[in-house]
């Protein structure tokens, strides 16, 4: 703390310490006010303006320095200055005290606490931004809660002082004017009970009322702007409830939502039932993966105890296997299976063309024009594929249609670039390389897995460079070329340019949501990197949602399917009651070998958030079952809150970490903190003995020493 934010503290509380060492509030009590009543009156009637002055700065300093009879001095004022003229008195002074006060809360603890608590200060600033204004004012209306616990708690904001101060006025005003009255008849009241009639508290119920009845019509009146242009074209009748567009997993939970709850739901779906997830993401990968994984253990049959082989395969019969595993999981997601349970599939292009009309271009040539009261856009996300001079003669795949294009190959590509270090590049690079591919992944970041600690990135590329992957950090792609029919890529490298030479090249550099093509131009419906929601996944129409890849902020199936949830419930019941999604416990895993998976917060977030966090540590390497696997490596991290065992965040590095992860993933989501996790049986010999062991390290590190002394001279005694 500076020294000038020094000055002023101690300043503040001297005043303070000087109020109450002098005993100045006995000035400030009803009895006061009333025996002093005629005196008052009288210097009024001589002196008005150094009386109202006067008046006025005792209100400021008295509302600025948060100390009690506020109450006092405004019922005062209606006594000595009358109803109109004491209402406008109290009335700014309490404004302007109370923005003092705002003010002095945020120059002496208002960076502190920012940096502090930097996410919470972060999602509540995000808040006060949107809705501030409204809640400050409904508080401002109703004093439940103390005046001056607002004006030091909104200064810890990023609200702004001039929106603090116009919101006070106005919030204040009308219990400005129920006190000011009460205080002309000051004669009458023998304590501040007396004020508390059932007229008065019928006064403040209504307040109460008012700012809820104030939002539906601010609300209405956003609605009508908002559908000022399209009210000409609003159907009478609607010939569905809900249209989802995309059937990845977000448009599929949307749409089997509404068909159980009766609604009349259309899919429509341009492509592949399933979406990303099944036909080239999650299923595909994971698939070729285990085949990969195999033929790796193999070749180290020797930590079996049997003789090391090198695997012989058909490549061909691997990515045939690949398909085998999509088409045995397809008949979940097929149109057939939503047919028969209540939802209307179409496939074809969707275009929104007004907030409650949608037109679908059919596969088979035809058009169909529905009318709908609702629409959930889960269009998804596809590759995104950097503008590097060449890549387009480059021959490049990337995890949309290498595997339709690599299924056509006779055998694995013997040179192979991996363009990108996220989870997509890793596991790609890993599993050609195990199948016999030479790879070379090139990230611009100084490590892969940027996200993550940095132990978690080392222990991944120690992994990846075991298997033969040549991990290329801090490499940044300059151009595709091709000289006498050999392909290359040039990288830049501590300022030299390198020369990759490649037979085949997958682009795994990110994923982009899907934006173009169905109308979201023509509504003027905002999107940045994804479509432009509320907490309620509405789009600027209140009548359009989003949901999943397109929506983000994840770009995970299971954060698609969760926002599903709320998408569909919001669209159809939202008249009634909506719902905001819920981001605070998202799992995420890489099926890299060792697996990384992490839920909540890692220490890199932690410390960039300025989160206080303490660490627990447990090495996979002490634990049985995973000796007796030969898969003795990798770790887990958890986060917990200092001194305490609740849980900020977990990560863990090994074998099978995204199935370990769930009970983690359960105890955030419940509350459950490490002791409890230390008091559940878990089987033995089990990987999951892992969670209840990092927990036992918690507690060993939070001994009560003192008490372990004592018992210890207890047992010493008991010895004799």
């Amino acid at each position: 703390m500076d020294k000038k934010k020094i000055i002023i503290l101690v300043a503040l509380l001297a005043a303070i310490i000087a109020f109450f060492a002098l005993d100045l509030g006995r000035f400030f009590s009803l009895g006061y006010i009333k025996s002093s009543q005629a005196t008052f009156a009288a210097l009024y009637s001589n002196q008005p303006g150094l009386v109202i002055a006067a008046f006025f700065a005792v209100y400021v300093a008295v509302t600025a320095l948060s100390l009690p009879g506020a109450a006092i001095l405004t019922l005062a004022a209606g006594a000595i200055f009358g109803l109109v003229a004491g209402t406008l008195i109290v009335s700014f002074a309490s404004s302007i005290g109370a923005t003092l006060a705002f003010l002095a809360a945020r120059f002496v603890l208002g960076s502190s606490v920012q940096a502090k608590f930097g996410q919470r200060m972060a999602e509540i600033n995000k808040g006060v931004e949107k809705e501030g204004a409204f809640y400050l004012f409904t508080l401002r209306l109703v004093p439940l809660v103390p005046f001056f616990v607002i004006n030091l708690l909104m200064g810890l904001t990023k609200m702004k002082t001039w929106t603090f101060y116009w919101v006070s006025q106005l919030g204040m005003f009308l219990g400005t004017v129920v006190f000011v009255n009460a205080g002309t008849q000051l004669a009458k009241i023998d304590s501040l009970k007396g004020i508390l009639s059932p007229g008065l508290l019928g006064s403040f119920v209504l307040l109460g009322v008012f700012p809820l009845i104030a939002k539906r019509i601010v609300d209405a009146v956003k609605r009508r702007k908002v559908y000022a242009r399209w009210n000409h074209v609003k159907p009478a009748t609607f010939d569905r409830n809900l249209i989802v567009i995309g059937a990845g997993a977000g448009g599929l939970v949307t749409a089997l939502i509404g068909a159980a709850v009766k609604a009349k739901v259309t899919l429509v779906e341009a492509h592949k039932m399933g979406g990303d997830c099944l036909n080239f993401g999650c299923v595909p990968s994971k698939a070729i993966i285990k085949s990969a994984k195999l033929a790796h253990m193999m070749r180290h049959a020797e930590n079996y105890g049997l003789n090391a082989a090198s695997p012989t395969f058909s490549f061909k019969a691997v990515m045939q296997r690949v398909h085998d595993i999509i088409a045995a999981i397809a008949p979940h997601d097929s149109v057939e299976r939503f047919t028969g349970l209540g939802v209307d599939v179409l496939q074809g292009y969707a275009k929104i063309v007004n907030p409650w009309t949608v037109e679908i271009a059919m596969n088979d040539g035809s058009k169909k024009t529905l009318t709908t009261r609702s629409i959930v856009i889960a269009a998804g996300a596809s590759p995104v594929v950097p503008p590097l001079p060449g890549i387009e003669q480059s021959g490049y795949v990337t995890s949309d249609t290498l595997w339709d294009a690599f299924a056509k190959l006779d055998a694995v590509p013997k040179r192979l670039v991996v363009l990108g270090g996220g989870p997509i590049g890793c596991e790609l690079a890993q599993s050609f390389a195990r199948l016999g591919s030479e790879v070379s992944q090139v990230e611009m970041a100084p490590r892969i897995l940027i996200r993550e600690d940095e132990e978690v990135s080392a222990h991944a590329q120690k992994s990846l460079s075991s298997d033969g992957v040549k991990v290329l950090t801090s490499h940044k792609a300059l151009r595709f070329e091709s000289v006498g029919g050999v392909k290359a890529l040039i990288v830049e490298h501590a300022g030299a340019e390198k020369r990759i030479e490649f037979d085949e090249v997958i682009c795994a550099v990110g994923r982009i949501a899907r934006l173009k093509g169905y109308g979201l131009e023509d509504l003027g419906i905002p999107t940045s990197r994804t479509v432009d929601t509320n907490e309620y996944l509405e789009t600027l129409y209140p009548n359009i949602f989003a949901a999943g890849d397109v929506a983000g902020p994840y770009q995970f199936t299971h954060t698609a399917a969760h926002q599903a949830w709320y998408a569909a419930v919001n669209a159809l019941f939202g008249t009634f009651k909506k719902f905001k999604a819920d981001y605070r416990i998202i799992p995420a895993a890489t099926f890299i070998d060792p697996e990384v998976a992490r839920v909540g917060l890692n220490e890199l977030e932690a410390k960039a958030q300025n989160v206080p966090y303490e660490v627990t540590k447990y090495g996979i390497d002490d634990l049985d079952r995973a000796i007796a696997d030969s898969e003795a490596h990798g770790f887990i991290k958890v986060l917990t809150v200092p001194g305490k065992d609740k849980i900020l965040g977990v990560t863990i590095v090994g074998v099978h970490a995204g199935d370990l992860l769930a009970e983690y993933v359960l105890a955030m989501k419940h509350g459950l903190g490490l002791e409890k996790i230390l008091g559940t049986i878990h089987a033995y010999p089990t990987l999951a003995e892992s969670n209840k062991y990092v927990a036992g390290e918690w507690k060993r590190a939070h001994q009560p020493v003192k008490l372990l002394e004592f018992v210890k001279k207890y047992h010493d005694w008991r010895r004799g």
